[in-house]
C-alpha cells in the first residue's frame, strides 16, 4: 500500500506581533482566515491525504466555524510549539507516513510547493525543507547590550526555511520523544533543526516567494495586494 501523506497545520499560537484582537491563524484574508486558506492549500495539492489542525482550547469553537466544510481532525497544542506538535504526531492513526507540518500564517503556500515536499520524502528522504534564497545582508551581532556586529555571514551560503516542511513520521515522533524526554538548552524554532539536532540529515527542495509568513501588519497588506479571489496569484522562481 502507497504511504499515506498527512498535513499537520499549526494554529494553536497567539501571534501578537500582527496586532489582531484574534490569534493570528484566524485574522481574514480577503474574507477567509488564514487558518482556512492554509488547510485549502493542503486539499488542493493532490498529495494530502488526511489534515491535523493544532489549535488551543479556547479557539475550538472558533476553528470548526472557520472550517465547516473541510474534512479536518482537531487536535489541542501544548505549552509550547514542540508539545503541540507532538501531541498532532501522536493524534495520527499510523505507524509509517509521510508529515507535513506547516504553519498557518503561510497561508499563501502553492499547492504545487506543498506537493514537492512531499514527493520528496515519499522518495527517502527522513526529513526535507523548502527554502529560498537571502535577499539581505545578514549580520552575527554579540547579543549584548549593544548589538556589536561580530561577523558578516556569506550570504551565498545562507537560505531561509519555509513550512510545510516533510518528514518521515516514525522519525519526527522519535526525535519529538527525545526532545521532550531530554530537556535540551537546545531551543527548536522549527521541526527541521529538532531533526538536525536528533542527528537525521534535513535536505532541501525549492521553496517559493509566495509561502513566506505573515507575521506583522506590513505582511498582511502585502498579502491583499497579490491576492485576488477570482484567480489567486501564484509567483514561480526560475527552475520551477
Amino acid at each position: 500500500m502507497d504511504r499515506r501523506v498527512v498535513a499537520v497545520v499549526a494554529a494553536a499560537g497567539q501571534g501578537t506581533r500582527l496586532g489582531a484582537e484574534v490569534p493570528k491563524a484566524y485574522v481574514p484574508l480577503r474574507g477567509r482566515t488564514l487558518l482556512e486558506r492554509s488547510v485549502t492549500a493542503m486539499e488542493t495539492s493532490e498529495i494530502v491525504d488526511q489534515v491535523v489542525v493544532v489549535i488551543s482550547p479556547a479557539m475550538e469553537e472558533h476553528a470548526r466555524q472557520c472550517l465547516r466544510g473541510h474534512d479536518v481532525q482537531f487536535v489541542h497544542g501544548g505549552a509550547e510549539r514542540a508539545d503541540s506538535i507532538y501531541a498532532a504526531l501522536e493524534a495520527i492513526s499510523l505507524d509509517d507516513a509521510c508529515v507535513l507540518v506547516h504553519d498557518a500564517a503561510r497561508a499563501l503556500t502553492p499547492p504545487g510547493m506543498i506537493a514537492r515536499v512531499a514527493r520528496a520524502v515519499l522518495d527517502g528522504a527522513p526529513a526535507v525543507v523548502p527554502i529560498v534564497p537571502v535577499a539581505d545582508t545578514i549580520k552575527q551581532v554579540s547579543g549584548g547590550a549593544v548589538d556589536a556586529v561580530e561577523a558578516t555571514l556569506d550570504r551565498s551560503r545562507l537560505r531561509a526555511a519555509q513550512t510545510p516542511q516533510g518528514f518521515d513520521l516514525r522519525q519526527l515522533r522519535a526525535a519529538n520523544r527525545a526532545y521532550l524526554e531530554q530537556s535540551p538548552e537546545f531551543v527548536a524554532t522549527d521541526d527541521a533543526s529538532l531533526m538536525e539536532w536528533y542527528g537525521a540529515p534535513v535536505t532541501t527542495v525549492q521553496g517559493d516567494p509566495m509561502a513566506f509568513k505573515i507575521t506583522t501588519p506590513i505582511d498582511l497588506r502585502l498579502a491583499k495586494s497579490i491576492t485576488d479571489e477570482a484567480e489567486p496569484t501564484v509567483f514561480e522562481i526560475p527552475g520551477n
